[in-house]
């Protein structure tokens, strides 16, 4: 499975500038969606895909560690806002499919000519009133919600295409996610029980589900909706959960309980799309499935390079033990260090991952989505 992911810089510009829409331009030899001939592509989502909103939102950026080095150390040394050492999945998307980056909507002089990042490190699916009725609490301060990051894309096409957005989105991807895990993972460092939580899935399908038919409405056609990487797998719930009972993990070392419940609220997820695709025959309408990209990857990373004893182990953290995380003193905090090379560990901070990972989940999912989009291979 080729993966050509050598980087060609044509235009010395410092990429994504503070107040400039100046980006240096970033090709691969041999982007593999570009015969999608896609033209704009929009993304919603988390911290997962948050290119810098977060960090000009005051109360999101003053809580947010991905706003200062280490981060972006190996993103021309540039803390962008992006929660990792260097670029993220949609970053591989965009390159893969001929496009410049995406720029945040909150950046209000950037170039949006290719697209919108509509994401928010920190956010929710549900609302900050539905957070609130279960009793959990947003550690990230931002309200910025899936519903608000919708009303921002209505916004933007009332002064980008008013009457003609069909015509105009014909070649426009939309990924609704990766978004409603937030919720889950507030609520299980809050002492919530899986019982409870497995109660909140359905309003944050419908909620996700609700946001698939607005991008519809205003004229999307191609729109991938991804589900939640297995999460017992993740550092800060493997140290969070730490247990000596051996048949609690399973053959990878993650976490039963916290993985099933990823399956849980994928299966229903699937289930929606499912539904949406019998309504909408029309709209190439896609699943991406981060959690088997995450598990195919987590199998096969050895053999990538990565170090086969710091799999779990975050790369930029502090604590020793199996995971190298403390949530007291994290990633970005005095005297945190980072390890010697980021590009052998999957994970980066205890709960994102790094560049070198996020390449080749980008990888899994290009190939697994790829059939489904109706390219012109």
């Amino acid at each position: 499975m080729a993966f050509a992911i050598r980087v060609i810089l044509v235009i010395s510009l410092v990429i994504i500038q503070q107040n400039s829409d100046a980006q240096e331009l970033i090709k691969l030899q041999n982007p593999r969606l570009i015969n999608c001939r896609l033209d704009k592509i929009y993304q919603f989502g988390d911290s997962i895909s948050d290119t810098g909103n977060c960090i000009r939102e005051p109360l999101c950026q003053s809580h947010s560690d991905c706003r200062k080095h280490p981060y972006g150390m190996n993103f021309y040394q540039n803390a962008t806002g992006r929660c990792s050492d260097g670029m993220l999945m949609i970053d591989f998307i965009a390159l893969e499919s001929g496009l410049p980056l995406l720029n945040p909507y909150r950046d209000r002089i950037a170039n949006f000519r290719h697209g919108v990042n509509f994401a928010v490190a920190g956010c929710t699916g549900i609302s900050a009133e539905i957070m609130a009725e279960n009793k959990i609490f947003n550690t990230a301060f931002t309200n910025s919600s899936l519903t608000v990051q919708l009303d921002w894309m209505s916004s933007h096409f009332e002064t980008t295409c008013t009457t003609d957005c069909r015509k105009k989105l014909k070649k426009s991807l939309f990924l609704v996610g990766e978004i409603g895990g937030n919720e889950f993972n507030y609520g299980l460092l809050q002492g919530k029980s899986m019982e409870e939580l497995r109660k909140m899935v359905p309003i944050v399908i419908q909620t996700i589900i609700h946001g698939v038919k607005r991008v519809i409405d205003f004229g999307a056609t191609r729109i991938i909706v991804p589900g939640n990487f297995p999460i017992g797998c993740v550092p800060i719930f493997l140290t969070q959960f730490m247990t000596d009972e051996s048949n609690a993990y399973d053959e990878y070392h993650c976490l039963k309980d916290l993985n099933n419940f990823s399956i849980f609220f994928n299966n229903h997820l699937q289930q929606a799309i499912d539904e949406m695709k019998k309504k909408h025959p029309n709209i190439t309408l896609i699943y991406g499935d981060y959690y088997n990209a995450f598990m195919w990857f987590l199998r096969n990373a050895v053999g990538f390079g990565f170090d086969k004893n710091s799999l779990q182990k975050a790369c930029c953290g502090t604590g020793g033990g199996n995971y190298n995380y403390n949530i007291r003193k994290r990633c970005g905090f005095p005297g945190v260090e980072v390890c010697a090379n980021p590009s052998t560990y999957i994970n980066w901070d205890g709960i994102h991952m790094t560049q070198e990972a996020y390449k080749y989940l980008a990888r899994w999912l290009i190939d697994d989505m790829l059939p489904q989009l109706n390219c012109h291979i």
